[in-house]
C-alpha cells in the first residue's frame, strides 16, 4: 500500500482553504529584515516573490497576499497565499525552516521523506508474498497508484527538488540550505505546464530567500 509522503499532508490544503478567506491585505514587495543575523529564522513566505514575478508566470498580478504561520516538530513554517484576480490561478508558497534549537530539523525531515527507500522496499516484499495470480492484479493497480504518487526528482533547482501529486494537483518542493519551499499553482490544467510555472517561481522564491537572509 503506497502513502503520500507526510510532507503533503502538512500542505497540501492551503491553496484550497486561502482562496475562501475574506480577509486580505494589499500585494508586498520585498520587505527588508531587521538585521541579517536574525533573517535566518524570521523570513516571511509573503515577502519571497513579487507581484511582478508572479504576473510574468501566470498572466495575472497578485490582488492580495494572505499569510500565516505555524510549528512542526522542530521546523517553523511561515505560509503565504498569492491572490490573483482569477482566484483559481493562485499561488500557494511556503518555507519550512528550523527552529533555533534544532538546526538539522528540516534536512533529517527532507531526508526522511524523500530519501527513505526502506518502506518501498517492505512493500514490494510484502506483494512478493501474495500468492502469483492475485500479486499480478495487486501489482497492476499498486504500481499505477504508486507511480503518480511518487516523488519525480526535478535537477537543476536548488540543492534538489522534488515534485509529488497526481495528474490532477501537485506541488514542488524545493531543498535550499537549511530551509525548503513548497510552490502550488492553481488555474494551470496540464501537470507538464504546472510543472514548468512551479520552477520558474521557485527560482525567483530562491532569489528572493538569498536577498531576504542577507538583509536586503
Amino acid at each position: 500500500m503506497t502513502r503520500l509522503p507526510v510532507i503533503l499532508i502538512l500542505f497540501c490544503s492551503l491553496l484550497v482553504s486561502g482562496t475562501s478567506l475574506l480577509a486580505g491585505q494589499p500585494p508586498r514587495t520585498r520587505q527588508k529584515t531587521a538585521s541579517p543575523s536574525s533573517a535566518k529564522h524570521l523570513v516571511d513566505a509573503c515577502a519571497l516573490l513579487t507581484s511582478a514575478e508572479i504576473e510574468a508566470v501566470l498572466g495575472e498580478p497578485v490582488k492580495e497576499t494572505k499569510p500565516s504561520a505555524q510549528p512542526a516538530s522542530g521546523m517553523k513554517v511561515s505560509q503565504c497565499l498569492f491572490v490573483t484576480p482569477t482566484p483559481a490561478k493562485s499561488v500557494s508558497l511556503s518555507l519550512t525552516s528550523p527552529a533555533p534549537s534544532s538546526r538539522n530539523s528540516v534536512r533529517e525531515f527532507w531526508k526522511n521523506q524523500f530519501h527513505a527507500a526502506q518502506t518501498a522496499e517492505d512493500e514490494k516484499d510484502k506483494e512478493e508474498e501474495l500468492p502469483a495470480d492475485r500479486r499480478a492484479g495487486a501489482n497492476s493497480e499498486a504500481e499505477r497508484e504508486s507511480e503518480e504518487r511518487k516523488p519525480r526528482f526535478i535537477p537543476g533547482l536548488g540543492d534538489e527538488a522534488y515534485w509529488v501529486g497526481s495528474p490532477i494537483i501537485g506541488a514542488l518542493y524545493v531543498l535550499q540550505g537549511d530551509s525548503f519551499l513548497r510552490i502550488s499553482v492553481g488555474g494551470v490544467p496540464t501537470e507538464s505546464a504546472r510543472i514548468e510555472k512551479s520552477k520558474a517561481l521557485a527560482r525567483a522564491a530562491i532569489h528572493g530567500l538569498s536577498l531576504r537572509r542577507r538583509g536586503l
